[in-house]
């Protein structure tokens, strides 16, 4: 009998739409830790406290000093060689979409194209009074920063009690439902509305392939469940 990886590679080859849901287990083989990796805290505040349109309005400055700690820090990591297969997989197929709960901008990195970050992006940068983004990479020296019409900026993320992204759940479950394949790499699928994703490939009937080192509450119910490091499993999928 072939093993599990060898019978998703050719449900992976076959297929002509192909989507990808991603979580921070990808990232994580980069060396970012988890959003809840750290112990919870964080000079005595819970990390809840610093992602919040409450906490920010309360203390900008407080917040952005971590979030800046933040975007150093994976300034200094590169894309994996998940990451990389993830593009890799893009190039050959007919359709792809990855969506992304991650919002370190790996991906990007890596050269994935077509991508739905479910969550934003680290690096944008948005005025909280003219709603401008853009998009910038380098160290923030005077904090919190300001936009030219004078509003102050705030990171680009979605926090807590906040909506996604206009539209992003609604393109996400568009391309899960005309999907062949759906591969869920790095994620627990704990997180909502992301994690509704998963059923309804399912009920799509897509071919669901798990790719974590553990168990998930899904795996009983996807096609195949690969364990193992998403930047091992991957590449094995090409």
């Amino acid at each position: 009998m072939p093993q599990p990886v060898d019978s998703a590679r050719s449900i992976v080859r076959d297929a002509k739409r192909i989507a990808v849901l991603t979580g921070a287990g990808v990232s994580a083989e980069s060396g970012i830790p988890t959003f809840r990796s750290n112990g919870g805290f964080w000079q005595n505040q819970r990390f809840e406290d610093l992602a919040t349109p409450q906490g920010f309005a309360r203390d900008p400055k407080f917040v952005w000093q971590w979030y800046e700690e933040r975007r150093r820090n994976i300034a200094e990591t590169k894309p994996n060689a998940g990451h990389h297969a993830l593009v890799a997989l893009e190039n050959r197929a007919e359709q792809f979409t990855l969506v992304t709960q991650n919002v370190d901008g790996l991906h990007d990195l890596a050269g994935s194209k077509n991508l739905i970050k479910l969550h934003g992006d680290i690096w944008t940068l948005r005025c909280t009074k003219c709603n401008k983004e853009k998009v910038d990479r380098t160290e923030l020296a005077d904090l919190p920063p300001y936009c030219d019409c004078g509003g102050m900026l705030r990171p680009g993320v979605v926090w807590f009690g906040e909506m996604l992204p206009e539209g992003a759940i609604e393109k996400a479950s568009a391309v899960v439902v005309s999907a062949d394949v759906l591969i869920v790499a790095g994620t627990s699928a704990q997180v909502y509305p992301a994690a509704a994703l998963i059923p309804l490939a399912l009920r799509s009937r897509a071919a669901v392939i798990e790719v974590n080192p553990e168990e998930t509450d899904f795996s009983s119910d996807v096609t195949f469940g690969l364990r193992g490091p998403s930047a091992t499993i991957l590449p094995q999928l090409l």
